[in-house]
């Protein structure tokens, strides 16, 4: 296993790579370590990256606080 950092091209070719897009949106490569990788349209921001452990804490989080807020109501 490669512990270096990887390179801004391999970041680009995961990035291309079509097969590491579930449902043209859901991003998902066991190789990429970030949580939060760009959208395919870069200009819309980042998306989570669903290989990534701690992925799942984020999306609870984020389920939880629209569960509370419309619970608040």
């Amino acid at each position: 296993m490669n512990s270096e950092k990887p390179t801004q091209e391999e970041y680009n070719n995961w990035h291309k790579d079509p097969n590491n897009w579930y449902l043209g949106f859901l991003y998902y490569n066991r190789k990429d370590k970030r949580l939060f990788a760009p959208k395919r349209i870069w200009q819309l921001g980042s998306t989570i990256n669903l290989a990534n452990p701690y992925s799942v804490l984020v999306v609870l989080a984020v389920f939880s606080i629209i569960i509370l807020a419309l619970l608040s109501r």
